[in-house]
């Protein structure tokens, strides 16, 4: 199983650092779509937790978008409304980018993948669940190679950072943000949780943040 992720993690490593032509199968992302759509491969989970809610995935691409946004997975506002970071932390990641709803959600420009697509759900202490591992295991590689290369990926978080780089520290790979920009981006969880972090480390929006700017404004 650990080779089988290794493979999968270098895979889509490859393909969102963007190098050659993209080759895109129109008819092979929305049937692939429609899947992920169809999935209940963790409605036992789900029904576990203390929210007991249902499968809902939120699935937000389409061919030929030039911008990849990596979450973690949906929250409880983004499983009520179908549609990724329609929340506070969207408030802040659209701010980080420079960009409003109208070209966050352009669907010929950006596609949202997270690294689940539906809500984990709550703990007993009303915590967020971390991500199933399923999830990717079943259905990321088969997203990043449908998509094909990007000319600017965002990971969002712990989760998606450690799945495509290989990294575990958060603060230490944003930090060398500049050894993957222009064409990948890692960056903190937007959420107000971090908002503490954002106070410790003010290098992020003088330096980060306008370099982000910067890139989302060309490839947009």
């Amino acid at each position: 199983m650990s080779e089988l992720c290794g493979q999968l993690q270098s895979r889509a490593h490859r393909l969102a650092a963007g190098n050659g032509e993209r080759r895109v199968n129109d008819g092979g992302v929305a049937t692939l779509a429609e899947e992920i759509r169809a999935c209940r491969l963790c409605a036992a989970r789900f029904a576990a937790t203390e929210t007991g809610h249902a499968p809902r995935p939120v699935v937000w691409f389409r061919p030929g978008a030039r911008v990849l946004i990596v979450g973690q997975a949906p929250g409880a506002r983004v499983h009520a409304s179908g549609r990724p970071f329609t929340d506070p932390s969207g408030d802040r990641l659209r701010a980080w980018m420079g960009v409003g709803p109208e070209t966050f959600y352009d669907l010929a420009r950006i596609a949202i993948v997270p690294m689940a697509f539906c809500f984990p759900g709550y703990d007993a202490k009303g915590a967020d669940l971390p991500p199933p591992p399923l999830c990717a295991a079943t259905w990321r590689a088969r997203v990043m190679a449908a998509l094909g290369p990007m000319d600017l990926t965002l990971l969002v978080g712990g989760a998606a950072q450690r799945w495509h780089l290989g990294s575990r520290a958060v603060t230490a790979t944003v930090a060398a943000w500049r050894d993957h920009a222009p064409r990948v981006f890692p960056l903190p969880h937007p959420s107000w949780r971090n908002t503490a972090w954002l106070k410790r480390n003010p290098w992020f929006e003088a330096e980060l943040i306008p370099a982000l700017r910067a890139r989302v404004k060309e490839v947009t």
